[in-house]
């Protein structure tokens, strides 16, 4: 499905938010609109600094009783931590559910059963790219016990250019530097959130200045952080995988196909489709 087979994404973790608070908490919070979410439609949100820089981004659907964030399981304590910290006296319950695990392409797996996977699960499109695969939320023990990991869930989103995670960093940089409008996660009609006041500035005065272009070389990419440059500085790489990675370059600097040097290496960048 959508260019993969079904895969258990054991690199994600999964946070429930309940009680009667808990949507009103996390709107106040994140990103985007939960007046968006509904029953089989997840919303992609981050939750930022309050100088506007990304802290964590996540998926939440409903499901299970509660409202369902899917993170990146090395993240995970950290942003509950956050959430712990900023819930003061709301009435919200938050827990981590480790029973529960992160599904791709589950939809069409067969099953001997008459329900199928995808069913027993909370699914939903990745609201980011209408290419990548449907996720699932649902009970490990439900699911099938053999699915490759996540290997091919990446390498597809590599081709397509879809950051996430660990590409960001933790507070490196700015929500809409990221892309974070393009790929549908901030919304500029809903009320405050935390960083809301620097990123609706930086949307109306038009000073984000960058964005993350695919970089790709012959060889291994050097670090994140590496320089890229071309006739002087154009940005840097914040993701590396082998040969394939993420860098963040600056708007003026844009060509549908350029060819650079990351420190001492070639490369050549490419703008996502998703980038207009």
């Amino acid at each position: 499905m959508k260019g993969m087979e079904p895969a258990r994404l054991d690199d994600r973790a999964i946070l429930a938010l309940g009680g009667p608070d808990a949507r009103d908490f996390l709107q106040g919070l994140v990103t985007n609109d939960l007046q968006k979410l509904a029953p089989g439609k997840a919303l992609y949100t981050a939750l930022l600094s309050p100088q506007g820089k990304i802290l964590f981004d996540f998926f939440v659907a409903e499901g299970d009783g509660a409202l369902l964030l899917d993170c990146a399981a090395p993240a995970r304590d950290a942003l509950l931590k956050k959430l712990r910290l900023y819930r003061l006296r709301a009435k919200v319950e938050l827990e981590a559910r480790d029973q529960l695990g992160v599904f791709a392409a589950l939809a069409g797996h067969p099953d001997d059963r008459p329900t199928p996977y995808s069913a027993r699960a909370v699914t939903f499109d990745d609201p980011r790219h209408a290419d990548l695969p449907r996720r699932s939320i649902g009970a490990c023990a439900e699911m099938p016990a053999e699915l490759p990991g996540p290997q091919a869930y990446h390498a597809l989103r590599l081709t397509l250019g879809v950051p996430e995670g660990a590409d960001f960093g933790f507070e490196k940089i700015f929500a809409l530097d990221a892309g974070l409008a393009e790929l549908g996660g901030v919304s500029f009609t809903k009320g405050c959130y935390v960083g809301q006041e620097l990123t609706s500035r930086m949307k109306h005065r038009a000073t984000s200045r960058k964005r993350p272009l695919c970089v790709m070389a012959q060889d291994a990419l050097p670090p994140p952080g590496t320089p890229v440059s071309q006739d002087g500085d154009i940005g840097e790489i914040i993701a590396a995988y082998d040969r394939r990675g993420f860098a963040s370059i600056r708007l003026d600097k844009w060509d549908a196909a350029r060819e650079a040097r990351a420190g001492d290496i070639a490369v050549t960048l490419r703008k996502p489709a998703w980038l207009g």
